[in-house]
């Protein structure tokens, strides 16, 4: 299947990071967001973010305009039934995911591959809601998708081998190897990390060590490029703690309950990076300092 055009719900973090590798890989994107406000905001953020990249020498001028032009940002999904392909990147809210799907279901020509990115909640339940199950996968996109090798292509139950084979060549497309995996509450990537997280701030809140500390003693000592901290700041400590509740929920075991630690952070709006403080402070895409006295 040659994908030229590929459609995009939803602007926030993961949307905009795919939209700009699948822009780069060669292929259009027209990503829907709920309002005209709320398109424009998406793109001045796509902007702040290839300028970043930019700064780094992670991206030349050049790619940054290729990106831009490539990437259409609209209000409203009725553009994306003329897509190749559609992706959904919205909240990791299962209401909320088959909402999108029962709306692109009646908007779509019936042949069109949808898409899900989710690193926890069941393809199954999803693909129900948009009327041709056979046709809906997961493709669960590592943060920065465009620096993430690994992509894991997750099958729900009446996932059929086309639509399967279709996921593979997107990753192929984009240069991302591709993890089969069995759906099942959490995959691999989440259901491993979220442990690893969860300790950790159990050890900065039972004041075993500062949150700089256990960073740096995990980054060094597993030569890991990130600490668990820093890395649970970048992706958002709301959705961190919503992936715990949900595996909670789902498997019932005690190591995925959230940290007291973590709920009280979210509560207090210290998200991480996208808020300015969480485990750290940040400035913009970058971190300054670790918050005085987080325990």
């Amino acid at each position: 299947m040659e994908i030229r055009t590929l459609g995009m719900v939803g602007g926030g973090v993961m949307g905009r990071s795919i939209a700009e590798k699948v822009a780069s890989s060669g292929i259009a994107v027209v990503l829907a967001e709920v309002s005209e406000p709320r398109a424009r905001a998406a793109r001045e953020e796509l902007v702040a973010s290839l300028d970043h990249e930019l700064e780094k020498w992670g991206i030349t001028l050049s790619e940054k305009k290729v990106i831009l032009n490539r990437v259409r940002f609209v209000a409203g999904l009725e553009e994306l039934a003329q897509a190749d392909l559609v992706i959904e990147t919205v909240n990791e809210d299962l209401e909320v995911k088959q909402d999108v799907m029962r709306r692109l279901g009646a908007l779509c020509p019936p042949d069109r591959i949808f898409i899900t990115n989710t690193g926890t909640l069941s393809i199954t339940e999803i693909a129900a809601a948009s009327g041709r199950p056979d046709r809906v996968i997961g493709m669960h996109f590592l943060h920065p998708v465009p620096r993430s090798p690994i992509v894991e292509i997750v099958r729900g139950v009446e996932t059929s081998e086309q639509t399967y084979a279709t996921a593979l060549e997107l990753a192929r497309v984009l240069e991302k190897t591709p993890i089969g995996v069995s759906e099942y509450p959490g995959y691999v990537v989440t259901r491993a990390i979220v442990p690893f997280l969860n300790e950790a701030m159990y050890i900065v809140m039972e004041g075993v060590a500062s949150a700089e500390d256990v960073d740096l003693a995990l980054r060094l000592g597993f030569e890991f490029k990130l600490g668990p901290l820093e890395f649970a700041d970048r992706v958002g400590l709301d959705t961190v703690m919503s992936w715990m509740e949900h595996l909670f929920r789902e498997l019932g075991d005690v190591k995925y309950r959230p940290c007291p630690l973590l709920r009280k952070m979210v509560r207090a709006g210290h998200l991480g990076r996208k808020s300015g403080r969480g485990f750290f402070l940040y400035r913009g895409y970058e971190r300054i300092r670790p918050v005085e006295g987080a325990r």
